[in-house]
């Protein structure tokens, strides 16, 4: 019998994933800057928001292949409202999603179809399930660094266009060193 290397590491509380299947993407301010409420235009357009890694099989389409992710998100504001994701709601809505805190404070925003909108709270070992119904989107209310690792279904698929023309109701700030959800 063969016994081979892994081909991808997660180092969970102190880094971040690695290997030559590890497909990384990096979101700077100026791509998600019109999200905001309040965009300041002169803030450093090359500032980096959030990174996110992504393990996926090789045959991703295939029924039953499993993704597995980190996003890492820098404490950030733009204007007072925290830094966020863009958020996405699944293409097929039957496959949920599982979050889980690996560092760091903030909010899992969730939202339905009909518009409505909550929270959870996320820090280390938080565990958070997301039904394949619902749009979600992290945000980083601490002064760390907030790490959130994911595992979905392969073929769920990232529907960005969903949220962006129905936008979460509820924006995050902070005001005076509080948490200010409007």
């Amino acid at each position: 019998m063969m016994i081979i290397e892994p081909k991808a590491v997660h180092d969970f509380y102190n880094g971040v994933m690695e290997g030559k299947p590890v497909m990384k993407s990096r979101k700077l301010l100026k791509d998600i800057l019109t999200a905001y409420e309040n965009p300041d235009k002169g803030e450093d357009p090359e500032r980096v928001m959030y990174e996110v890694y992504c393990y996926e099989a090789e045959d991703k389409i295939q029924q039953g292949s499993l993704s597995w992710g980190l996003t890492v998100m820098y404490p950030e504001c733009v204007n007072g409202e925290f830094n966020f994701t863009r958020g996405h709601i699944h293409q097929d809505t039957s496959c949920g999603e599982f979050y889980f805190g690996l560092a760091g404070e903030g909010l899992l925003l969730l939202m339905d179809i009909e518009g409505n909108a909550w929270a959870e709270k996320i820090s280390p070992n938080s565990l958070h399930y997301v039904n394949g119904k619902l749009a979600h989107r992290l945000v980083n209310t601490g002064d760390q660094v907030l790490k959130v690792g994911a595992c979905w279904p392969s073929n769920a698929g990232h529907n960005y266009e969903w949220v962006e023309k129905h936008p979460f109701p509820v924006r995050v700030y902070k005001k005076n060193g509080e948490i200010v959800c409007i």
